[in-house]
């Protein structure tokens, strides 16, 4: 039977049965008009044979609706008052009151204290892929300068990854103590502490302070032509991020800086430089980050064109996959080169020839043009780096 010949039945039942008529539910559901909307909610306390007409009226007509039929009354009776049409098999809140675009949780948010988490958020302890990149050419150039057949000084390795963490940190919030004011007008960078103000810049200050006397601690215990070599390093990580207000290629600038530790690392060994491996070393790995950072650039191109700064993603345009195919390839002939003048092993190479794979499958699939795309590929970069080392660490085992 259909819906509005049940509300008829009931109705007349409704009818024989009450003392009271009910000429208003009749005529509702008989002939309904549009000039004559429900009455509003009955009184609270309403009679005992009244209270089953409760909800048929608990709610009250919207202004905007134009006719009130059996089918809106059998929703009415039938559907909670929280079930959402648009999800049928739903019985929760609607899903427009939640964030539509909520960041999913790190390891910060789960771990560190709540008065801390801005200084980690600076640090960007929550996204450790440019520590590992700054990482990587100090464990290759540790890893290449150990003696052949043996494994690499396992506690130098941990003094230059505790490094790596302190220098990204101090890196970072210098960077973003001298881009307060061009972060805040890009979409990516509007959320930084400094840019958001929840951080003061005498409070940066102090935090960079704090991370560079526990990075001289890790220094003091390198030799000394280690630590001369690495406090200059401190000339190039102040600089780096004035570059882009001056020149199209700060990313050639940052190879020059992330890349040091390829000439640290094996002075900390050797106390010494062979030019004939660091060099063409340190030379791979700033090739190296012209491909990364250049695709990382490329998320920031059109904020970048409204704030006035550059980048060798703009400088290189719709040609920017010949020019990082370049340096990819010179990237993979340094490392060749290197590992020649080190006597690296067999396995050396076969790793360098996966390496040359995963960049090549960077460079050949990225999506310039749409950002998400860009941060997968420049995050991919940590798997080259752990190529690479586990090259240079078996081809210098089986040397």
């Amino acid at each position: 039977m259909a819906p509005p010949a049940l509300f008829r039945a009931a109705a007349a039942e409704l009818r024989r049965r009450a003392p009271l008529p009910l000429p208003a539910l009749s005529s509702l559901l008989s002939s309904p008009s549009p000039q004559s909307p429900p009455s509003s909610c009955p009184d609270p306390s309403p009679p005992a044979h009244r209270r089953h007409l409760i909800t048929l009226c608990r709610c009250p007509r919207p202004a905007s609706a134009s006719a009130f039929s059996p089918d809106s009354l059998y929703d009415r009776i039938l559907l909670p008052s929280h079930f959402s049409p648009a999800s049928p098999l739903s019985t929760s809140s609607s899903s427009s009151s939640e964030p539509a675009d909520k960041p999913p949780l790190t390891w910060v948010d789960n771990w560190i204290p709540e008065a801390a988490r801005p200084y980690a958020m600076l640090a960007r302890l929550d996204k450790p892929i440019g520590t590992w990149l700054l990482a990587w050419p100090c464990m290759w150039s540790i890893t290449i300068a150990a003696i052949p057949g043996q494994l690499p000084d396992f506690k130098m390795l941990a003094l230059f990854g505790c490094g790596a963490v302190l220098l990204r940190g101090a890196g970072c919030t210098v960077n973003d103590l001298l881009d307060r004011d061009i972060d805040n007008k890009v979409e990516r960078t509007k959320s930084r502490p400094f840019a958001s103000g929840v951080l003061t810049p005498s409070q940066g200050v102090g935090f960079l302070g704090f991370q560079l006397l526990l990075g001289l601690g890790i220094l003091l215990q390198l030799n000394n032509y280690s630590r001369i070599l690495g406090a200059s390093s401190l000339l190039l990580v102040f600089s780096y991020p004035l570059m882009k207000r001056f020149t199209f290629w700060p990313q050639a600038y940052l190879g020059l800086t992330f890349n040091w530790g390829a000439l640290l690392g094996w002075a900390a060994i050797k106390e010494s430089l062979d030019p004939a491996v660091v060099l063409p070393l340190y030379t791979a790995g700033i090739c190296w980050t012209l491909v990364y950072d250049t695709i990382y650039a490329h998320q920031d191109k059109e904020d970048d064109l409204k704030v006035g700064v550059k980048s060798t993603a703009l400088r290189f345009g719709d040609l920017t996959k010949y020019w990082i195919s370049g340096f990819g390839a010179a990237c993979i002939g340094s490392l060749a080169l290197s590992g020649y003048n080190a006597d690296l092993g067999w396995p050396y190479y076969t790793f360098l020839c996966a390496a040359a794979a995963q960049l090549a499958w960077q460079i050949s699939t990225v999506e310039l043009s749409n950002r998400s795309d860009c941060n997968r590929k420049f995050v991919s970069n940590k798997w080259f780096g752990a190529l690479v080392f586990s090259g240079i660490l078996f081809g210098r085992l089986v040397s």
